[in-house]
């Protein structure tokens, strides 16, 4: 799936926490992935669709420095990586093993990879910044993946930071972490999103201009009717 520029405009206006009200206010109570921290203070808002990796435990005779070379695994799933997409890996918030370094991030740059994004962490931070790629992780560890965990494929359903994350729904990732907006709702997330910024951003100058919060957030009749004659 590909994200037409417009899309990709208009959700990069659109902060993951108003998507999270969005969502929720349709029921989705989940989207958000637990340990997606930005790796950079400062990161773009960055929107792609998802690429999906998995690891599992660690198995002695599968997780090896020689499984690298293996037809499955992370080397080859870089070079299936469209240019443009969020690589999301489930790495079951393991902490003490780097599922990417500073060698495969850049080659994700040159493959035109928007972002990596992870509940589990990575290693070689120092390299992995002067990559330039836009990581959101849980931090950083100098093992390898190996050390605790065996890569076992991509392009299948995943689980991120307790997130269910099917291969190219849409996620969208800022400072407050990454979030998934499921294909089936990304419509309604174009239309509601940046109306739902409109307002709050509307709140927070009545806010600074001195107005009492009760019947403000939320609005009340009164206050959705000045609300709505400041867009006339």
């Amino acid at each position: 799936m590909s994200l037409s520029p417009d899309a990709i405009a208009t959700l990069s206006r659109v902060s993951t926490g108003t998507i999270t009200t969005v969502l929720l206010k349709k029921g989705l109570r989940n989207i958000w992935m637990r340990g997606t921290k930005p790796l950079r203070p400062g990161q773009p808002r960055l929107v792609g669709p998802a690429f999906t990796l998995r690891f599992v435990p660690a198995r002695e005779d599968l997780a090896t420095p020689e499984s690298w070379s293996s037809p499955i695994s992370t080397r080859t799933a870089i070079e299936a990586m469209p240019k443009g997409c969020m690589a999301v890996v489930d790495a079951m918030g393991v902490t003490d093993a780097g599922i990417f370094g500073d060698i495969l991030c850049a080659r994700m740059v040159k493959r035109g990879v928007a972002a990596l994004i992870t509940d589990g962490v990575v290693r070689d931070v120092e390299g992995v910044l002067g990559t330039n790629m836009p990581v959101w992780c849980d931090g950083f560890a100098a093992p390898p993946s190996v050390a605790g965990l065996t890569f076992v494929g991509w392009g299948e359903p995943i689980g991120c930071g307790g997130v269910a994350v099917f291969p190219n729904d849409i996620i969208v990732a800022d400072q407050d972490g990454a979030v998934l907006i499921p294909q089936a709702l990304l419509d309604h997330v174009l239309a509601e999103g940046p109306e739902q910024e409109r307002m709050e951003a509307w709140i927070v100058n009545e806010v600074n201009n001195g107005a009492a919060l009760p019947g403000l957030y939320p609005m009340n009749a009164e206050t959705k009717a000045r609300y709505a004659a400041s867009k006339k």
